[in-house]
């Protein structure tokens, strides 16, 4: 097997990040144990080169985006093309279908095949941030098809994120899910000393793990807490995340005399694992969401998942959870759903519906994606192995 360079691009990536960080770093991974070499760049306060587990990581320095809560973006466009022509890659693979789609045309003159990830809903963020409806769509639509002609394929998570490309006739989009560490979100991080820190023994332990801005649509866990309480039912919530919503959320939660502890972003993944495997639910309140891996490593740790109906997730969480409309009363009924259910089998189904979502198979996919041989891994670099099952989202509805 001959190794290739795949080399990723990635805006909107910071310390705080969530997801996108996870998922980039797992992917990496598991390309390195194919055999592969990748290649990550990002933005960053002031360049560095490094060698991780994941691959090479070159951080360009990027300004600061007003607004977005400490995101980066890789704003010099010669620097960014000098840097792809020394490094010469086998593979290009972008992870920001706006600042970034220049890239597919350098792609194109210097012959290397290349992909884009689609890791948000267009329309879904434009409407998020109050265009029309009708408007979203038009746009969205229009940078879709220059992104889908741009690339050589468009890979999308999920069904969901694959709908605003198929609806615009694009015949170059392939379906990839990712994942999540089975090995280090487990039911066994259930801790009692989180519980002893956050509720009472007669409260219902609430977390909600999303950073903390506009498409997020964080308040809405905030309105469910409410509405439980207003029915009498005694709850809390924690949130693990930060964000340019974070000081809102705190005074709305001080003048409403809501029970809300506020941690900012958990860099330790022990830590974060331990209060989402301790919660009773997790809540999931983004709408536009295109996978939601917070929500999926929530159901690894055994803990069932209260998400919006308008997003990806119902699709991801199969019956180990419960999709809400996007309103705090509909939040608190789903939480009410779960809760009803026998703590013993709504956790074992959180926990049965995860082992569907290894890395390995995400790894796999995204490899095919770029018509890399997938090779015999050098050892279990993607935290999945006895997995059940490894089935892609598309085969494990349900």
């Amino acid at each position: 097997m001959t190794p290739l360079r795949i080399v990723r691009l990635a805006n909107f990536v910071a310390p705080a990040s969530g997801g996108l960080r996870t998922a980039l770093r797992e992917l990496g991974r598991g390309f390195r144990a194919a055999g592969h070499e990748p290649v990550l760049v990002v933005p960053g306060e002031r360049m560095s080169d490094r060698d991780t587990e994941q691959g090479r990581v070159i951080t360009l320095p990027g300004p600061l985006l007003p607004g977005t809560g400490g995101y980066r973006v890789l704003a010099d466009r010669r620097r960014v093309a000098r840097l792809l022509e020394e490094l010469a890659p086998d593979r290009l693979e972008v992870s920001d279908r706006t600042t970034l789609r220049w890239t597919g045309r350098w792609a194109r003159r210097a012959r290397v095949p290349a992909v884009m990830v689609s890791h948000e809903s267009a329309d879904g963020v434009l409407r998020a941030w109050g265009l029309p409806e009708a408007a979203a769509r038009r746009a969205a639509d229009a940078l879709n098809a220059r992104t889908a002609h741009t690339y050589a394929r468009v890979v999308c998570t999920t069904e969901f994120a694959e709908r605003e490309f198929v609806r615009i006739g694009a015949r170059n989009v392939v379906r990839a899910p990712l994942g999540v560490d089975l090995a280090g979100r487990h039911p066994g991080l259930r801790d009692p000393r989180v519980r002893d820190r956050f509720a009472r023994p007669d409260e219902t332990l609430l977390v909600m793990c999303s950073r903390l801005s506009v498409e997020k649509r964080p308040g809405t866990a905030l309105d469910a807490l409410e509405a439980l309480r207003d029915r009498g039912a005694r709850a809390v919530l924690v949130v693990a995340g930060d964000g340019p919503l974070r000081p809102r959320l705190q005074q709305r939660a001080r003048e409403r005399g809501l029970p809300v502890s506020f941690l900012g972003h958990v860099a330790d993944r022990d830590e974060l694992g331990a209060l989402q495997a301790t919660a009773d639910v997790c809540l999931a309140p983004g709408p536009v969401e295109t996978f939601g891996l917070s929500a999926l490593e929530a159901l690894a740790c055994g803990t069932p998942v209260a998400v919006s109906a308008s997003s990806a997730l119902p699709e991801v969480i199969g019956s180990a959870g419960v999709a809400a409309a996007d309103r705090g009363e509909a939040f608190a009924e789903a939480v009410g759903t779960l809760l009803a259910r026998p703590e013993h089998d709504r956790r074992a189904a959180a926990r049965a519906r995860a082992e569907r979502f290894g890395w390995s198979a995400a790894v796999d996919a995204f490899l095919a994606a770029h018509d890399a041989p997938v090779g015999p891994r050098r050892s279990d670099a993607t935290g999945d192995a006895g997995s059940p099952a490894r089935a892609a989202v598309a085969g494990g509805r349900g």
